[in-house]
């Protein structure tokens, strides 16, 4: 989880201010790698910029957290593994069936790849804690997750409003979603933004109300871009660092 939250968290430092983290907060065990592309995003709405700045905050307090837990259970923090942005939301964006695509254009495009992160992080986050029996490392993971369901509200609540003026927003929303159904093979995991009825989906859910979960292998099929059981590609063309490297083969 510590690889996915560099992703996270270098993505929005870089889009809210055109910087990337510190050398000390990426340094580990395994591999270290570089980012590929990444600028500062001008946003023409200064509360999309506030947020963007709020989330790269929330996202390198995770990554410090997670480290000085890993290196308190002896020395398990892993460096930060090549990412590479480009590659990764073109990628994310074909799936979708979405055309050329630049992850730091605009206000827009900031959402589009906002909406990709957050919602999959809540379920990767949501997944895992069925196998974390430590309760220290669960309830601190749980608060991040709870973190990021926030993010990922605001996020979602966005665009259906910005989808009202432009309904291209919300068709590509939709759309993303559904290439991730495809991405991990659960045909139902998965919700849009559309609203149901006279019901909006700002929070998606089963029918008793509980957010979705996906398996660590689902997760990496998500981020490396493939059904296959993989060991990297995506957004991360090395792969991870770490024990848990291998995608689904959904």
């Amino acid at each position: 989880f510590l690889n996915l939250e560099y992703l996270q968290a270098q993505y929005y430092s870089v889009a809210a201010a055109g910087v990337r983290l510190p050398s000390a907060d990426t340094a580990g065990v395994g591999t270290a790698g570089a980012i590929t592309g990444g600028r500062a995003i001008s946003f023409s709405d200064p509360l999309m910029g506030q947020f963007a700045r709020e989330v790269a905050a929330a996202n390198l307090a995770h990554v410090r957290y997670m480290r000085e837990q890993l290196i308190i259970a002896g020395g398990l923090a892993v460096a930060q593994p090549a990412i590479d942005f480009t590659g990764g939301f073109a990628s994310a964006m074909q799936a979708a069936g979405i055309g050329s695509f630049d992850p730091f254009a605009n206000d827009d495009n900031f959402l589009l790849c906002a909406y990709f992160l957050q919602d999959f992080a809540v379920s990767a986050y949501k997944g895992v804690s069925a196998l974390i029996t430590n309760k220290t490392y669960l309830e601190g993971l749980m608060g991040i997750m709870a973190t990021k369901a926030h993010h990922a509200a605001f996020v979602r609540m966005t665009l259906l409003q910005k989808g009202i003026a432009n309904p291209a927003l919300i068709t590509a929303a939709n759309a993303i979603s559904d290439a991730r159904d495809s991405l991990d093979g659960s045909a139902d995991l998965d919700q849009g933004i559309s609203p149901r009825g006279a019901v909006s989906n700002i929070a998606p859910a089963d029918s008793s109300g509980v957010g979705f979960g996906r398996t660590p292998g689902q997760s990496l099929n998500i981020v490396y871009l493939q059904r296959a059981s993989v060991s990297g590609g995506g957004f991360f063309p090395s792969g991870l660092n770490g024990t848990v490297r291998t995608s689904a083969a959904s």
